[in-house]
Order: C-alpha cells, then sequence, then structure tokens
C-alpha cells in the first residue's frame, strides 16, 4: 500500500522570518504550496466562506495538495454534536469546490463536551451520510478515553488526534486509515517552537505510523511564527 506524509500548518501565514524559504510569486498560499503538501482550514469553525473562496483556494495548489477542514463550532462547541444534521449538510455542502483537494476533515470537541453515546451514535451517523472521507476526531474531555468511544470511532472509520501538548490519549485504530498529529506548541500552546529533539521524534512516528496509514502533521503553534520553521525542519529530518 502506498501512503503519503502531509505536512503543513494550520493556515498558510508565512511569517517574515521564513519568507525566504519560500517562492515570491503568487498568492501566499500560492508560495505555501510549492514548500509543502497540506495545510488545515482553521477559519472554518468560526465562519462560512463562499464557494467561489474555495474554488480559488483549490486553484491555487497543485493536484496532490490537500485541505483539512475544521468544523464549524455551531456544530461542536454550541450544538455539542447534537441535533447537527442540517448544518452537517450544508457544511459538507460548502466545502464542495475544494473537490479531491479536501483531503480530511477534523473534528475539535470543547473540552467541556462528555462523550455520550447517543449522541456521538447519532452524529457520527449523519456526518457519514453526508461525506464519506478521512474525519480526524480531537476530543478533550477525559469521558471520551475510554473503550466505548474507542469503539465508536472505529465503527465510523475515524480516527483519533495525537495531540500535543497531550490532553487525552485515545488508542490508535488497529486498521489502516489515516494517523493525524496536531502539534500546537509546548510549554506555550500556540506559540513555543519545539526542540530539534522533539522534531527527530516526531519524524520517527510519522515513519512508523505511515507504514499503514496516511499521515498528516498539522504545526499549530503558529502566534510567534514558529510552526512554518518547525514544519521546515521536520521535513528535513524525514529526508535525511
Amino acid at each position: 500500500m502506498t501512503t503519503v506524509i502531509y505536512i503543513g500548518t494550520a493556515g498558510w501565514s508565512l511569517p517574515r522570518h521564513a519568507r525566504d524559504a519560500f517562492p515570491a510569486a503568487g498568492s501566499n498560499l500560492a508560495s505555501y504550496a510549492r514548500v509543502f503538501n497540506c495545510t488545515e482550514i482553521n477559519s472554518t469553525f468560526r465562519k462560512s466562506h463562499r464557494a467561489s473562496t474555495y474554488t480559488r483556494w483549490a486553484q491555487s495548489v497543485p493536484e496532490d495538495f490537500r485541505f483539512s477542514v475544521k468544523l464549524p463550532k455551531v456544530i461542536t462547541h454550541e450544538r455539542g454534536l447534537a441535533g447537527a444534521e442540517s448544518a452537517i449538510a450544508r457544511f459538507v455542502d460548502e466545502i464542495g469546490p475544494l473537490h479531491h483537494k479536501l483531503g480530511c476533515l477534523l473534528l475539535q470537541l470543547p473540552p467541556g463536551l462528555a462523550f455520550d453515546e447517543a449522541i456521538a451514535d447519532s452524529f457520527l451517523a449523519a456526518l457519514r451520510v453526508a461525506y464519506s472521507g478521512p474525519v480526524a476526531v480531537e476530543p478533550r474531555h477525559a469521558s471520551w478515553a475510554q473503550p466505548a468511544a474507542e469503539a465508536l470511532l472505529r465503527r465510523y472509520h475515524c480516527d483519533a488526534v495525537w495531540a500535543d501538548p497531550v490532553v487525552i490519549r485515545l488508542a490508535p485504530r488497529k486498521t489502516p486509515g489515516l494517523a493525524y498529529f496536531r502539534l500546537h506548541g509546548h510549554p506555550h500552546v500556540y506559540s513555543s517552537s519545539y526542540s530539534a529533539a522533539f522534531i527527530r521524534d516526531m519524524a520517527g512516528r510519522l515513519s512508523a505510523a505511515a507504514a499503514s496509514s496516511d499521515v498528516w502533521c498539522v504545526f499549530d503553534n503558529t502566534a510567534q511564527g514558529a510552526a512554518v520553521t518547525n514544519a521546515i525542519s521536520l521535513q528535513r529530518s524525514l529526508s535525511s
């Protein structure tokens, strides 16, 4: 089985200190996509985008580039996954113009959302009616670290995010699928840069996961521009 390792950042902002690593021509996204092969669209958490915006983004990147798209807060934080069928359908329709460049959906749950098997089951069933592709789930309440939650994710072919810093750690899927790593920065979330030793360790984790799955590694420590330099360092570590 041929697998792909996707490395990128949350968004495609290019900090001044890293500009020399990117081509000058074209939009920020076009320049970014000449270096990285994926990105995470987080703006969808707070607002909708026009179809023309998704079309423009898809046309700005190479054929093998992929987008991960975060589900809206109205689904995850306001509704708490309950009664979200129509919101799911609208969202999946909205991002449709990404076509085959839509690589994954990201479902990041609020820290206060405890596992409720009936609600989660109903939500994932509705999600799978609307969307059949890869789904990465990042629960942040300790109640999700139980066999019933892990079994439910497996049943709907969803994959638990491996996040740093660790909030809870769910078991990885036992079948080939998706391995999704989200690196938020440590010790200061969203701003700290990762050490060379951490980057080397991540390269080993990604290589091991790629034996059976497509792998995504998204750096979310964007506040001080560390995400881009960390992602470039990880690319180099994997190729050395």
